[in-house]
């Protein structure tokens, strides 16, 4: 006899329905797996096979051929278990095949019968949003699903429970939307920018490039508080809308990395991987791509700690993210895209010792180190990072005051106020920040007066700029304008912007 069931796989971060049909037929006792599975899908016969004894239904001694439809796609993951039992149960006679044409199945059987959870269960029932099917899935995923409207969600706890709701035997209440899910602010943060002890200037800088979700790389001997101000930079990013929400989640549960009781993220992401890190598990890919951290860290910051400590290779990767805001990886039979608009902050030493601008340590390193050590990173790179601070050591009476500085709160106040006026600005053009305009919306919205393009005019002669770089210095003049409010870009506005390009030419060659 012969069963279709209903399921989904992810490819990329985008689902894919698959079918997935088992024939019984009379024959030695054998289980055949067919339609490109990987090890786990093959291994899932012994899984199914005890999950049903152990659920005290039968499972059928003759040869069962299992397809997972269309074959010219890859399956991975063990969340093709729970159809497979339920095929072979109805293939047996043991469920009513007309009770299964509207649902669509995902889960992981454990041998006992119990359904565990599985990834990407969210962009699976964002893709049944206009289908009229209905999703049962794992407890643990079913929150995470729920947010999507238009589609029924069931949660499922064990196989005797999903065939007992099949029979009409069990009653299962679908799991409604939470829209105050939605609608929920992001946790309070421990960190806050009151705990930064002096560092104005990179205070400045830091509001600046959150106000325009510009990139930015502090330079400084250690101990100056590099890392502690990339910890503190999400605490001043105002909270994402619900469609940026709902692209980070969309990413992470491709993963898994949804907790059980979580359903959306609302807090932005803060990804920090170590200097060791591959090439592909910064930029993603694969055998099977997969996303990584800089498509992780979507609509939030990717923050690289001792920068020239990244292998080369790794670097240089990130080039294309930082300049089209997605990751292509191209396979032999598929092209595949993984979104990546994220803030990169960057900290790195001036050289080896670390101690080439400090004031109060001498640097023990020969000019040919500090040259070999900050040749790592790339002039093409830097000129993708829109603003370039000095961090100094901090002084003791700095330390030693007992008054606190801005609390993050009031600075995110400052921040939002201007992502404000860029959300009404690009309203109709699906961007968010000052740093992702187009060369025609940067020669849009950030037209200069006479004095103001003199002045750039000097600085693009006398230090070098590229004409990327002259496109950077026009997107934080204008972002820096959104902070004072002010509709045009004024002369000062461009000098500061011209400040934060400064280090790279004073320092690289």
């Amino acid at each position: 006899m012969l069963s279709k069931i209903l399921s989904a796989t992810t490819i990329g971060i985008e689902a894919r329905p698959i079918e997935v049909e088992v024939y019984i037929t009379r024959g030695l006792p054998n289980v055949v797996i067919v339609g490109l599975p990987d090890v786990a899908i093959r291994e899932s016969k012994d899984r199914v096979k005890a999950a049903i004894k152990n659920s005290q239904f039968e499972y059928p001694r003759e040869k069962i051929t299992i397809n997972l439809a269309p074959c010219d796609i890859k399956k991975e993951g063990p969340s093709f278990d729970l159809p497979i039992a339920i095929g072979i149960l109805a293939a047996s006679g043991q469920i009513d095949l007309n009770n299964l044409k509207d649902y669509v199945f995902l889960g992981e059987l454990a041998l006992n019968g119990k359904i565990r959870p599985v990834k990407g269960a969210l962009p699976i029932a964002m893709s049944l949003k206009n289908s009229h099917k209905k999703l049962i899935l794992p407890e643990e995923n079913a929150r995470e699903a729920s947010i999507v409207e238009g589609v029924e969600t069931y949660p499922v706890s064990t196989l005797s429970h999903v065939a007992g709701f099949l029979k009409g035997a069990n009653i299962i209440i679908p799991l409604a939307p939470d829209k105050e899910i939605l609608l929920e602010k992001a946790q309070d943060y421990e960190l806050d920018f009151s705990d930064v002890k002096g560092q104005f200037l990179a205070k400045r800088a830091m509001e600046i490039a959150s106000a325009g979700n510009h990139n930015i790389i502090m330079i400084g001997p250690p101990g100056s508080g590099k890392t502690m101000l990339a910890k503190r930079l999400p605490t001043i990013i105002p909270e994402m809308t619900i469609e940026e929400s709902l692209e980070t989640t969309k990413i992470h549960s491709i993963l898994g990395l949804i907790p059980a009781k979580g359903s959306i993220i609302r807090k932005r992401p803060f990804r920090t991987p170590h200097h060791t890190a591959s090439d592909i598990s910064l930029v993603g890919g694969g055998t099977v791509p997969k996303p990584g951290e800089v498509s992780l860290a979507h609509n939030g910051v990717l923050f690289m700690d001792e920068l020239p400590e990244f292998h080369r290779n790794v670097l240089e990767g990130l080039r294309q993210p930082l300049e089209d805001g997605h990751v292509t990886v191209s396979r032999i039979n598929s092209v595949i895209k993984f979104p990546s608009k994220f803030m990169l902050v960057c900290a790195m030493n001036p050289c080896p010792c670390g101690y080439l601008s400090d004031t109060k340590k001498a640097c023990h390193c020969t000019p040919n180190q500090v040259q070999k050590y900050l040749s790592k990173v790339s002039g093409p790179l830097l000129d993708r990072i829109d603003i370039h601070i000095e961090v100094p050591s901090v002084k003791y009476k700095d330390l030693s005051d007992e008054s606190s500085g801005e609390k993050s709160e009031i600075i995110r106040g400052r921040v939002k106020a201007a992502r404000d006026i860029q959300l009404k600005r690009f309203k109709e053009t699906g961007i968010f920040s000052n740093s992702q305009m187009s060369y025609r919306m940067v020669r849009k919205y950030c037209k200069l007066g006479q004095s103001s393009m003199d002045l750039l005019k000097r600085a693009i002669s006398e230090l070098g700029f590229s004409a990327r770089c002259y496109d950077k210095i026009l997107r934080v003049s204008r972002t820096i304008a959104d902070l004072e409010g002010k509709q045009n870009i004024e002369t000062d506005h461009v000098s500061e912007a011209i400040q934060y390009r400064s280090l790279d030419r004073s320092m690289w060659m």
